[in-house]
Parts: structure tokens; C-alpha cells; sequence
């Protein structure tokens, strides 16, 4: 049997076509909307979201839940920026017009789930908020934050320049190497565990 790498499940097709960019082929991608906790942290919620997903599948499997974290606001939206995100993105840009602090971070929370264990990797980005939504590329909210030492929002970049820095890259390079020190070197394969 062929090793593919990661089984992630996600019902956002964006989530896994930069999942496929950054990995190659090692992504075997499961269309699945897993119904979401509330919950204060972005890893509590992908967590719980892994449990369920392997619990439905019965085998082992990654999801990811991601966030946005302003400076001024303590954190927040955090893992509830996808309802702020509703209200529109000029409409968050404009919510930090009356703060001088327009850092903010960028995070991915992979959570993994197999029979024997539960392995969670987290990236981080800092950078900033821009004053007003730029770009087309990318999705959600990378039309406005701006990466540490950058200029340019993630909307504003070529994907493959976005896929190069993101929280996305970082929390997949953490989880891989997290599982390889346990010994698995195939990682997850296709197929039942």
C-alpha cells in the first residue's frame, strides 16, 4: 500500500489545496463538515474536532482550526474570527481604527488522531493588520494581515510565497516532526490503520 502521508478532513477546499501545496502528495484530503465546539482556544476546539473526525472514519486522521489573534483585543477573535469574518473584512480592519496596536498573529492548529494517540502542533505568524483589505489571492482572512517583515498582505502574494511563511507551513512542519519522534516514518497511510 502506497503511504500517503496525512488523511486531513476538512470540508474547506482551500484549507486542503494549501495542505497539498505545502506537502506535495502526502495529503489524502476527506470533504467532511465536523460540527464545531465553542470553546476559548483554537487547540481545544481542533482537538475536539479530531476526535470526532476519527470517531466518524476510524482511522487516523488530521484536522486543522485556525484564527486570528489581535494584539489590542487580548487574543481575540482567536478561533471565532470566521464569525467576525461575516460582518466583512473591511468592517475587522476598521474594528482597530480607535487602537494605535494593529499586531496581530496568524495560527493553525493541526490536531491528529489515530487509535493510539492524539498529537497537536500549532504555527504561529506575527505581523499586522492592515488598514484596509488588499489582495485577491489566498482566502478568508488574508486579504488583511500583513506578515512580520512584510509589506504585502497574504492576499497580496503569490500562494506558493504565502505557503512559504504561513502558520499553515509551520504547524504541519511541527506535527510532522512531532510524529516522526514517535518512531512512525510512514506516518499515516491510506487505508484502515
Amino acid at each position: 500500500m502506497r503511504s500517503v502521508g496525512f488523511l486531513l478532513v476538512t470540508g474547506s477546499e482551500s484549507k486542503a489545496a494549501e495542505a497539498r501545496e505545502i506537502l506535495g502528495g502526502e495529503v489524502e484530503w476527506v470533504s467532511m463538515s465536523i460540527p464545531e465546539i465553542q470553546a476559548a482556544t483554537i487547540e481545544e476546539i481542533a482537538i475536539e474536532k479530531a476526535r470526532r473526525a476519527h470517531e466518524k472514519l476510524g482511522r487516523a486522521c488530521v484536522v486543522e482550526d485556525s484564527g486570528l489573534e489581535f494584539s489590542a483585543w487580548q487574543g481575540l477573535p482567536g478561533p471565532y474570527v470566521k464569525w467576525f469574518e461575516k460582518s466583512g473584512l473591511e468592517t475587522l480592519c476598521r474594528a482597530l481604527d480607535g487602537s494605535s496596536d494593529r499586531r496581530a498573529s496568524a495560527v493553525c492548529v493541526l490536531a491528529y488522531r489515530s487509535a493510539e494517540r492524539e498529537v497537536v502542533a500549532a504555527g504561529r505568524v506575527a505581523g499586522s493588520i492592515a488598514e484596509h483589505p488588499r489582495g485577491t489571492g489566498g482566502f478568508g482572512w488574508d486579504a488583511i494581515f500583513v506578515p512580520e517583515g512584510e509589506d504585502r498582505t497574504f492576499g497580496e502574494m503569490a500562494r506558493s510565497e504565502k505557503n512559504s511563511i504561513s502558520h499553515r507551513r509551520r504547524a504541519w512542519a511541527k506535527l510532522r516532526s512531532r510524529l516522526e519522534a514517535f518512531g512512525q516514518e510512514e506516518l499515516p497511510r491510506s487505508g484502515r490503520e
